[in-house]
């Protein structure tokens, strides 16, 4: 059986290390603890995680965040991979730092990757996996914030958290999003 994951970021070196890009610091902790590496492909970097019997197409979009739905739909089509079997890792604002919350379906919360992967393919009943970034910005300060690098007492923590999500991406495709919602979703 084979999984999508995609974590959702934008390229490009001003975006490295930025808390709109933890969807591709996931994917980069996961493959690095395997020793696999991504290779450039077609609308995206790819890699194949293999566990338990059970293969991840790890996905960093190429077409930068408002645009992940092209890269999606692509390797969805390419892999021959149903919709219920993909995973999509983003940042979250309403979430406090390090949380996870994962969701079978729901509204793209404002998130443009999600809007455009939802529009993309003509609705929003796939799984996403949202990683609180926190809140600590002034009024008008949102875009700033999230395309802000990490803090150094942030980055301090970020290693955690991307264990923590690669625990849920591999709970996923092993017990099922239901199962993995009750381990993961908790405070």
């Amino acid at each position: 059986m084979s999984f999508l994951i995609v974590g959702l970021g934008n390229i490009g070196i001003e975006y490295a290390d930025t808390r709109h890009n933890i969807g591709f610091n996931v994917l980069d902790v996961l493959a690095g603890a395997s020793n696999i590496s991504f290779e450039s492909r077609r609308l995206g970097s790819v890699a194949e995680y293999r566990y338990k019997g059970k293969s991840f197409i790890l996905l960093k979009p190429s077409t930068f965040m408002n645009l992940s739905g092209k890269a999606v739909n692509y390797w969805l089509q390419a892999e021959k991979i149903s919709v219920e079997n993909m995973l999509v890792i983003v940042d979250d604002l309403a979430l406090p730092l390090g949380t996870l919350r994962m969701r079978k379906q729901g509204s793209d919360g404002g998130h443009n990757g999600l809007k455009d992967i939802a529009a993309t393919l003509g609705h929003s009943n796939y799984a996403r996996l949202r990683i609180g970034i926190g809140d600590n910005f002034g009024n008008g300060g949102q875009i700033d914030y999230v395309l802000g690098k990490w803090s150094e007492r942030e980055r301090k923590e970020l290693p955690f958290i991307c264990d923590k999500a690669a625990d849920a991406i591999r709970s996923f495709g092993t017990i099922g999003v239901d199962r993995t919602m009750n381990v993961f979703n908790t405070k």
